[in-house]
C-alpha cells in the first residue's frame, strides 16, 4: 500500500519535537512492514512559521500527493481535502493525525502567539472535518478532539505513539551508563508555556537548599527561551541548572544515560514521547498528573 505524510513541522527531533519524532517512527515501521511511504516535508521557510504552514498546504493543492492513504499531521491537508473528491478518478483515504491538539495548545499561550494558534486551530478543525478518519495518541486527545472540534466518536481511533524502544537501546548501550558526582534532574522540551519549565527551575533552586550539589539539566529551545535564561538569572541558580540547547539524538541517549531521574511539569500533552524514552532508560519520572501523561507515565 502507497502512504503519503504530510507534515509542515520542521524535519528535525530538534525543531519538530515529539511530532516529528513520531511521524519518522511511524513512517520507518510501515516501510519494514512492505509499504511504500513517501514524506512531502517543509521545504522553504519565510521565518513566520504559519504563513508557512499555509504555503505547504497551498502548495499541496497545486501538487496533490499521490497515494491509497494520505496521511494529514495536525492542520496539514485541510486545503487540499476540501476538493478531493472533485479531482476525477477515486480519491485517496484521508487520515488526519493528531499529535497535539493546536485549539487545546493555545489554552496555555497568550498575545500574538495565541492568535495565532488560534488561526491554525481553525484550520485544523476544518482537515478533522475533511477526514475518512482521525487518529490521536491518547484517550486524553480523543475527548479533546470531540469537544474542540466535533469529531464523531465513530470517526475516531486512538493509536498510541509508535516509540522505536530497540533503537533506543542501542544509544544507551553505546553512551554507556555514565554516573555522575552528584543527584542529575533531567527535562527535555521545546521550550513553550506548557511545559512549565518555570515551575522547574523554581523546584531546583528548592531542591538545592536540601541537596547542595543537585544539578538540573534542560535539553530543548523555544519560544520561552530568553524568560526562563531570566529567571534562571534571578534565583542564581548559576551551575544548579545548565540550558543545553538542542542536541542530536545520540547526545540525548548520553544525557538519559547520565541522569538519575528525569521530570517535567508540562501540563499540556496529547501523548508525551520523551516520557517513554525516558522510561525506556530506566529513569524514575517525576510528572503532573494532567492532560494524556498519566496514560503514558
Amino acid at each position: 500500500m502507497r502512504f503519503a505524510f504530510l507534515s509542515s513541522t520542521p524535519p528535525s527531533p530538534t525543531e519538530g519535537s515529539g511530532t516529528w519524532v513520531a511521524i519518522d517512527g511511524l513512517a520507518r515501521g510501515l516501510a519494514a512492514l512492505g509499504h511504500v511511504v513517501a514524506r512531502r516535508p517543509l521545504g522553504g521557510r519565510t521565518g513566520f512559521h504559519t504563513l508557512d504552514r499555509w504555503l505547504y498546504n497551498a502548495a499541496l493543492v497545486a501538487r496533490p500527493p499521490a497515494a491509497d492513504v494520505v496521511v494529514g499531521v495536525d492542520l496539514d491537508g485541510f486545503l487540499w481535502a476540501r476538493g478531493r473528491r472533485r479531482a476525477g478518478g477515486p480519491a485517496p483515504r484521508f487520515v488526519v493525525a493528531l499529535k497535539g491538539i493546536i485549539a487545546d495548545e493555545l489554552r496555555n499561550e497568550r498575545g500574538v502567539v495565541r492568535a495565532l494558534l488560534a488561526l491554525q486551530a481553525r484550520w485544523e478543525r476544518a482537515n478533522t472535518a475533511r477526514a475518512d478518519r482521525v487518529v490521536v495518541p491518547s484517550r486524553y486527545s480523543a475527548s479533546v478532539a470531540q469537544a474542540l472540534y466535533d469529531v464523531p466518536g465513530e470517526r475516531l481511533a486512538v493509536v498510541p505513539e509508535p516509540v522505536d524502544v530497540a533503537e533506543w537501546r542501542r544509544r544507551f548501550g553505546e553512551a554507556g551508563r555514565r554516573g555522575t558526582a552528584w543527584p542529575t534532574v533531567l527535562a527535555v522540551a521545546r521550550m513553550y508555556p506548557r511545559k512549565r519549565l518555570d515551575d522547574l527551575l523554581r523546584a531546583a533552586a528548592a531542591l538545592r537548599a536540601r541537596i547542595p550539589g543537585v544539578r538540573v539539566r534542560i535539553v530543548g529551545e523555544g519560544p520561552e527561551s530568553g524568560r526562563l535564561r531570566a529567571l534562571h538569572a534571578a534565583l542564581a541558580l548559576g551551575e544548579t541548572v545548565a540550558f543545553l540547547g538542542e542536541v542530536s539524538r545520540q547526545r540525548l541517549a548520553v544525557e538519559y544515560a547520565s541522569a538519575d531521574c528525569f521530570c517535567l511539569p508540562t501540563v499540556q500533552e496529547g501523548f508525551g514521547i520523551v516520557f517513554v524514552e525516558a522510561m525506556a532508560a530506566g529513569l524514575p519520572v517525576v510528572a503532573c498528573r494532567a492532560a494524556a501523561v498519566p496514560e503514558v507515565v
